[in-house]
């Protein structure tokens, strides 16, 4: 899929459907002409219904869907007659979109597996007829209910790709090249800054037929976390991933100035990043002997493991995806 049908982000009017107006009616048969209140209650006006759907992995399907509108519920009738129930309208959304309002910032709905489905809007309920009102004081009650309105109002849809492992690094890091040799993922490859300008997946195979999802995110720079290079719009997708693997080439200048950005970037955008799990894969290391490595090894930070690998020689893969594995399947600290 080409770039500019990657869409993670959608602004929309949404309106849920207006219950019916309950009835005021009295029952007249041809022997009592005075039979009793038998208005029905108005029809529930449509839910607006979010649907997860694994088959979509973006939200370009709503890109020209400015306005969703379900529709209202019938009034009542006579013979307590309920009216008809307005339709629901379904919004199938890939997985990991989170609903918001706009004004409010809050967080409405969020979506992880397929086929979950959650009302977003509540139609509006429909109103009592006047059976419901009819007392041994009153027997003949003159008045029903309105249907309640429907809720509206601008929402945003936003997705944030759920992944096992999370790429973390600068632009021409590698971290393409790393994607497209352990998984079947073709990711846009070159010598320049930016050329990653989308999320991209590959489904990493590991042994006896188990695999785990990676995701190469767009290079972060300093200050990301403020809106410069891709900013935000990228940095979101990185909440979503249990590990994060930074990669940091090994001709870098400084690693241990270019590791203590990237960190510094997601501790500015969210704190909570720094919660997750992480490995240090120092990138391109077929250009590096024993002594180089070991110089390298004096930048990093002792508290996190990292290791040397090479997508071009393939040295260090394995070893790479067996900690991965590990990292997502080690028990959950109580």
């Amino acid at each position: 899929m080409s770039e500019k049908n990657f869409i993670d982000y959608i602004r929309v009017f949404c309106h849920s459907g207006n219950g019916g107006r309950g009835v005021t009616h009295f029952m007249r048969t041809k022997f009592n002409a005075k039979a009793g209140p038998d208005g029905g209650d108005g029809g529930r006006g449509g839910h607006i219904i979010l649907k997860g759907n694994k088959q979509l992995w973006t939200l370009l399907h709503l890109r020209y869907f400015k306005n969703v509108v379900a529709e209202d519920g019938e009034n009542g009738m006579k013979n307590n007659c309920t009216g008809r129930f307005g339709k629901d309208v379904i919004i199938e959304v890939p997985l990991g979109t989170i609903a918001k309002d706009e004004e409010t910032g809050e967080v409405e709905a969020e979506i992880l597996e397929d086929g979950q489905e959650v009302i977003w809007l509540k139609g509006g309920r429909g109103g009592l007829g006047n059976q419901h009102f009819a007392t041994p004081t009153n027997q003949v009650p003159e008045h029903s209910q309105p249907g309640e309105e429907g809720v509206e109002g601008y929402k945003l849809l936003e997705l944030k790709v759920l992944a096992d492992v999370g790429l973390v690094g600068f632009p021409n890091a590698g971290k393409s090249t790393l994607l497209s040799v352990i998984s079947a993922a073709k990711p846009k490859i070159a010598n320049y800054a930016f050329t990653t300008l989308i999320p991209n997946l590959g489904m990493v195979p590991y042994r006896d037929g188990r695999s785990f999802c990676m995701a190469d995110l767009p290079g972060i720079i300093e200050g990301a976390s403020e809106g410069k290079g891709l900013g935000h719009r990228f940095l979101r997708h990185i909440e979503r991933n249990a590990v994060l693997l930074f990669l940091i080439p090994a001709d870098s200048e400084d690693h241990a100035r270019e590791f203590g950005i990237l960190y510094n970037e997601l501790e500015q955008y969210n704190p909570e990043l720094l919660q997750k799990d992480m490995l240090i894969a120092i990138s391109k290391s077929d250009m590096l002997d024993e002594e180089l490595k070991a110089e390298i090894k004096k930048e990093l930070p002792e508290n996190l493991p990292h290791i040397f690998i090479s997508s071009v020689t393939g040295a260090g893969l394995v070893e790479l995806k067996d900690q991965l594995w590990l990292k997502l399947n080690a028990p959950a600290a109580k």
